[in-house]
């Protein structure tokens, strides 16, 4: 059997395993798609297979597979809504068929379709079924610059990508490379004064002659002064070369992480903390090491290894030529064992990453952790991560446990050939014991030098891993891009327009075609059900996302021609779980403007209802908050960060649910806060509670991404609509949990709801009536 992806690439689907669908020898396998939901949308396991012969499905929860052949007459459709996707395969007068899967799985979604469509349309006859492919590319996939299209770099190339942060460094690297060459012309002395010690003195001495007292000192003399001189370079060019390395190292982790903060919030999104963690940390830490050391390490190898060759062809070049039997084999070695070291240590980094995942999840939740009790699953987590990672490197090191070996036993045997071949020419008096004895000495350096290169080849595959991952996230392009000619920014009035605003996630429409103007200093109320497009749209206006179609515009100016930075300073944001940094009450008050004097702190707290608590801190304004501000309450935590968007002085304000988690005293102190921040500010406001939204100029209803309903809280509760219902249910919610706080004798009356509320509605049905 064999398989093919959409309609043509080579094979990249798992061969069916036990259970699966019975499929033809002949059939091939073109996209596959597990159903994980049944009928009720209760999690299940079933399938559905595309072939270039059928379409075959394993219903949830049934262990029959049915399936249709391939005709003109099929029709395969996808939707998605409130987070489950739909698939439905109809003919021309009946539906066939229905899945339904979470959108976990919507890429084999849209692939299974993609592949579907073009093999209807090879059948239809309009092209061959090899180029019926549908040519799709990610919108953020990076560009590999070297390469076919889609393929890894070379190992060679992704190391050799790394000399743009060695440029700047380029005179320290070509004085240490010229350190290095002189230190190894030096190691190479010693060898070469030996032939005079041993032909001019100890043999002729073991014949009866006299030592030459002045010969002797003047060779020892030679071997101590390139000794001294080998180590004193030495020392010079690894101090520098070990320099440049540590800054080439903390330039590449800064510009890494500044290219990380530019990125979109779609970026982080689709990452793991841990995972980017450990690119930052271990694998620049991995590219400095093989920078400072074994790339000095190649280089003295490489030179050693050619002036070597070329002294022993200028003794004598046959020996020279037997040195060289066991290159090809090695070379050939290496070639075979480099690839699967790559392709090993990136699973590695891989395996690696789920380790630092699992602490990433697991030391910020430490209290959710403990407080269901699950350390021991967390505990299983971090061993079957753990596990993986071991498993993969004992494959590593059965390889090169085989190869660092072998290499070595290659140099043995190519010694010993020397060794035979050399007695072999003394015997015919064509080389001296003296020339063979430097020839071996410069052979044991040659032999030495080419096993530590092979050596070498595991450290360079590890560095060239790291240097790819370290490239994924520095060629990944920014989906909300600077714009090459920014207009400039002067003082932000507040005025937002939303034309025809729409946002795609894939292939499914959140926002289409929206419309809103707010004036200046208005507050607009968002309200809706949960996935209505809320937070999207404040994520929108403060442009953590571009717009798929149409525009928004702040005073006139399209938000995508501002320089992103100077725009967002423009804009405080008040968040239902706010997010405080390790530091300080103060340094976190601050953050928005870090030269902000303790006045203006001082003032920002008082404005946000904060002061009086801070002052009740062991320390004040300087008490550390802890690790994401748990040293405070849940209301302590929110006033803090209403004091920090307080004192950037926003033109425009985004409360997203700021009053959702707390009891209600300390709703009432927030809301106190709030209506200091929201005074004479554009501020659109996210509320759960209906109720909190009274204040707001206007609310604007939304539903699936459209605006449906838009104007005062007396107005739409007059309409008897979308917000009205939503009202009223809320009221009615509230005032069963009132009445499961009140004893039996206080409980109102049943079908009842909260008499201010009851008032209300009343009040406003009266008004419509007589409008």
């Amino acid at each position: 059997m064999t398989f093919a992806p959409s309609c043509a690439a080579p094979p990249a689907l798992p061969e069916p395993g036990r259970g699966g669908a019975p499929l033809d020898s002949s059939e091939n396998v073109l996209a596959r798609l597990p159903v994980d939901l049944d009928e009720r949308l209760h999690f299940a396991q079933g399938e559905v297979i595309l072939t270039d012969q059928r379409l075959a499905a394993k219903t949830p929860g049934q262990a029959a597979w049915r399936d249709w052949p391939l005709d003109g007459n099929l029709r395969l459709t996808h939707q998605d809504h409130a987070g489950v996707g739909h698939l439905q395969l109809a003919d021309a007068s009946h539906l066939l068929a229905a899945g339904h899967f979470t959108l976990t799985h919507d890429p084999a979604a849209r692939q299974l379709l993609a592949a579907f469509a073009c093999v209807q349309t090879a059948r239809a006859g309009e092209r061959p079924l090899d180029s019926a492919a549908p040519q799709t590319q990610e919108r953020t996939a990076p560009k590999h610059e070297h390469g076919a299209p889609g393929e890894p770099p070379s190992s060679t190339w992704a190391l050799l990508r790394l000399w743009r942060f060695a440029h700047p460094y380029r005179w320290p690297l070509a004085a240490g490379f010229a350190l290095t060459l002189i230190a190894t012309a030096a190691t190479l002395v010693p060898p070469y004064l030996t032939m005079p010690l041993m032909d001019r003195v100890l043999i002729p001495f073991q014949n009866g002659h006299a030592i030459d007292v002045r010969l002797v000192a003047l060779l020892l003399t030679g071997l101590l002064g390139s000794s001294l001189l080998a180590w004193a370079l030495g020392w010079a060019k690894t101090y520098i070369l070990a320099l440049v390395s540590e800054r080439i190292g903390s330039d590449l982790r800064t510009a890494t992480y500044e290219h990380l903060l530019r990125l979109s919030l779609e970026y982080f999104s689709g990452r793991r903390t841990g995972d980017l963690m450990a690119r930052i940390g271990s694998e620049t830490d991995r590219i400095n090491v093989f920078l400072s050391l074994h790339l000095l390490d190649f280089a003295t190898d490489v030179l050693m290894m050619l002036m070597t060759a070329v002294i022993l062809f200028s003794i004598n070049p046959i020996l020279a030529l037997v040195t060289l039997v066991p290159l090809p084999v090695i070379g050939w070695m290496i070639h075979q064992v480099r690839d699967r070291l790559r392709t090993g240590f990136e699973k590695i980094d891989r395996v690696w990453s789920e380790v630092t995942n699992v602490l990433a999840d697991t030391i910020p939740g430490i209290r959710v952790v403990k407080a269901f009790a699950q350390e021991v699953r967390e505990a299983g987590r971090f061993r079957d991560a753990n596990r993986r990672n071991l498993a993969v490197n004992d494959r590593i090191n059965r390889l090169w446990s085989l190869f660092s070996p072998t290499v070595t036993l290659l140099t043995e045997i190519g010694l010993l050939v020397v060794w035979a071949c050399g007695i072999w020419l003394v015997s015919r008096h064509q080389v001296t014991v003296g020339v063979l004895t430097a020839f071996i000495a410069y052979i044991g350096r040659f032999y030495t030098r080419l096993d530590s290169m092979s050596r070498i080849v595991s450290v360079t595959q590890k560095a060239a891993s790291g240097a790819r991952r370290i490239f994924e996230i520095l060629d990944h392009v920014s989906s909300v891009p600077e714009p090459r000619n920014p207009r400039p920014l002067a003082r932000v009035q507040g005025r937002i327009e939303l034309r025809g605003v729409g946002l795609r996630y894939g292939n499914r429409s959140v926002i289409e075609g929206l419309n809103l103007s707010i004036a200046p200093g208005e507050m607009v109320g968002l309200v809706g059900h949960s996935g209505a497009g809320k937070s999207t749209l404040v994520n929108l206006i403060c442009r953590f996302y571009d717009v798929s179609q149409g525009a928004i515009e702040v005073d006139g100016i399209d938000v995508r021609d501002m320089r992103v930075a100077d725009y967002r300073r423009n804009i405080g944001l008040v968040l239902q779980e706010p997010f405080l940094f390790f530091g300080t009450v103060a340094e976190n008050i601050a953050y928005g403007k870090p030269d902000a004097t303790r006045e203006e702190i001082i003032a920002a707290a008082r404005a946000a209802h904060a002061h009086e608590f801070i002052l009740r801190l062991p320390q004040g304004y300087d008490s550390l908050v802890g690790e994401r501000g748990q040293g405070l309450s849940g209301g302590e935590r929110q006033r803090v960060s209403i004091a920090r968007a307080l004192l950037i002085d926003p033109r425009i304000l985004i409360l997203d649910e700021a009053t959702a988690s707390v009891d209600t005293e300390t709703e009432r102190e927030i809301q106190k806060a709030l209506d200091n921040l929201v005074r004479g500010r554009t501020t659109i406001a996210i509320a759960h509670r209906l109720s909190t939204l009274r204040k707001a100029d206007r609310l604007v209803v939304l539903d699936k991404g459209d605006k449906v309903e838009e104007g005062t809280h007396g107005e739409l509760l007059a309409r008897r609509g979308v917000y009205w219902r939503l009202y009223q249910a809320q009221a009615r919610q509230e005032q069963a949990e009132r009445e499961r706080m009140l004893p039996p004798a206080a409980e109102p009356a049943a079908g009842s709801i909260p008499a201010r509320q009851a008032a209300e509605l009343g009040e406003v049905a009266d008004e419509g009536v007589r409008a």
